[in-house]
């Protein structure tokens, strides 16, 4: 048995909150990974990966209204830009209102491929953003098909994207 020089009573506060560490430590951030039932995800019709491929991504235009972040806010029961769960970044931006299949592989401006993610929480919107760009271009290299690289953002992207970056630093 470990002998930590306390009493016994100790020895089972220090496991017990060892142990809640541990527990709570595996939740994620409110906006880390989007709810599938509220957000689904869609793709564009007839975009296939030569499409997507030659389409200059950022200089194209995109159709995420007001009132569809409006309704992807209310959705997730935020209260806004302004929501607490909106954690600010080091210049003050608190949500982007992501797409879950990003556009640069052929995702809808569709209010269910929406959904709130904080720029200041550890796996933020700037990261996502990074992977879906390195998807584009691991897809349109050959490396991997149109359709793992909508499934990696389908399922949970920091797992993708510690494929591709490895671990975040913290």
């Amino acid at each position: 048995m470990l002998n930590l020089g306390v009493c016994p009573l100790k020895r089972v506060q220090i496991v017990f909150i060892a142990s809640a560490l541990a527990f709570f430590s595996s939740f994620t951030f409110a906006g880390d990974l989007p709810d599938l039932a509220k957000t689904p995800g869609r793709s564009r019709p007839g975009l296939t990966k030569k499409v997507i491929c030659k389409i200059q991504w950022g200089k194209d235009e995109r159709h995420v209204t007001a009132a569809m972040k409006r309704e992807v806010f209310a959705r997730y029961g935020y209260s806004g830009y302004d929501d607490p769960r909106c954690v600010s970044d080091a210049h003050g931006r608190t949500c982007e209102i992501d797409h879950l299949i990003s556009r640069e592989l052929g995702g809808a401006d569709a209010v269910d491929n929406l959904w709130p993610q904080a720029y200041g929480s550890p796996w933020n919107a700037q990261m996502k953003d990074k992977l879906e760009n390195r998807l584009n271009r691991e897809m349109c290299g050959g490396a991997i098909t149109l359709k793992q690289a909508r499934d990696k953002l389908r399922g949970d992207w920091r797992e993708a994207y510690k494929q591709y970056y490895g671990q975040p630093s913290e």
